[in-house]
């Protein structure tokens, strides 16, 4: 997104109309560099109303990220972060893996207005539109290797469920790394790791969250997909929820470097979404196997009852559906 795009969206974040020719006189552009950014946020997954004689407007006003108010949300209540707001990137996810690369502290935190290519779990893109959902990231290091972090994505859901839960409405878990709904996907978890086999090492944990969907951002999504002012019907004040879910993710994250995914086990069970239902898990070849889901276990592996007997599934290999 433009720099002047990002202006201009935040100019009709009051949900009023603003002219054309009065939006160019305040970023001292042409009326076509304002028409080039309208259609931007058009193509960003955003509706804008253009009346003749009146200028741009959006449908309804946004709350748009502010680094100042995650601020004063946060004062006090997350020691170890360090919050970064940007109007724009390609991916959260990939810029914190750049910057732990080179050193980036222990609980660096990016969140962005836009993502030109957010990404979720398997290679799939994240759909999120300007003002309409939450994508950020924050990098934690540990000191155990890669290899002692099972269960970490579990660990993650469950620090957003209760976040979620005290900030808005109740929501449940899907194995591995989803947050859903009755009515569908509500957000999701891509944890990226790097470092030494044994330790230590730095995942950078990228959450995506629906906050509010309009009808274009919708039809881009390619799965049934809900949103959290559906579900909690109300405004959702996006940076006082960032900053809850940060509060929780700090607390969450403190607890699993120390304790493991023990802590967490029974809220997991109590949010998961297919506990003792009819699931299909589809392995890396294209086959599949049907089965119950009879829970996690210890180390966050999925439980399925199959006429085979019990069987264990890491996140790793296999995506899971409903039956």
């Amino acid at each position: 997104m433009k720099r002047h795009t990002s202006g201009i969206l935040r100019r009709l974040a009051d949900g009023e109309f603003h002219s054309g020719a009065a939006l160019a006189r305040a970023f001292a552009v042409s009326r076509a560099t304002v028409w080039n950014a309208v259609r931007e946020l058009e193509a960003a997954g955003l509706t804008v109303y253009k009346v003749q004689g009146r200028g741009y407007r959006l449908p309804y006003p946004l709350s748009l990220l502010d680094r100042a108010a995650v601020a004063r949300a946060l004062a006090g209540r997350a020691s170890r972060l360090a919050v970064e707001v940007l109007d724009a990137t390609t991916s959260t996810n990939a810029v914190l893996l750049e910057r732990a690369a080179a050193g980036a502290r222990s609980g660096a935190v990016l969140a962005a207005e836009w993502q030109s290519a957010g990404r979720g779990r398997r290679g799939r893109a994240w759909q999120a539109v300007p003002g309409g959902g939450l994508a950020f990231s924050i990098l934690w290091r540990f000191e155990r290797g890669a290899g002692a972090l099972a269960g970490l994505s579990l660990a993650v859901g469950v620090a957003l469920a209760r976040a979620i839960e005290q900030a808005a409405a109740r929501v449940a878990l899907k194995w591995p790394n989803d947050i859903v709904t009755a009515e569908g996907k509500i957000g999701g978890i891509l944890i990226e790791l790097s470092g030494d086999a044994l330790g230590p090492s730095a995942a950078v944990i990228g959450i995506g969250l629906n906050t509010r969907l309009g009808p274009r951002a919708r039809r881009a999504i390619d799965q049934a997909a809900a949103d959290l002012e559906g579900l909690a019907g109300r405004a959702i004040d996006r940076n006082a929820l960032l900053a809850e879910l940060l509060v929780y993710l700090e607390a969450g994250l403190v607890t699993f470097a120390t304790e493991g995914f023990a802590p967490f086990h029974a809220d997991w069970e109590r949010y998961h979404a297919h506990r003792n239902r009819q699931v299909e898990v589809t392995l890396p070849d294209g086959s599949s196997i049907g089965g119950v889901a009879r829970g996690v276990a210890a180390d966050g592996s999925l439980l399925l009852e199959t006429s085979a007997g019990m069987k264990r599934f890491h996140s790793g290999e296999v995506s899971l559906r409903a039956g």
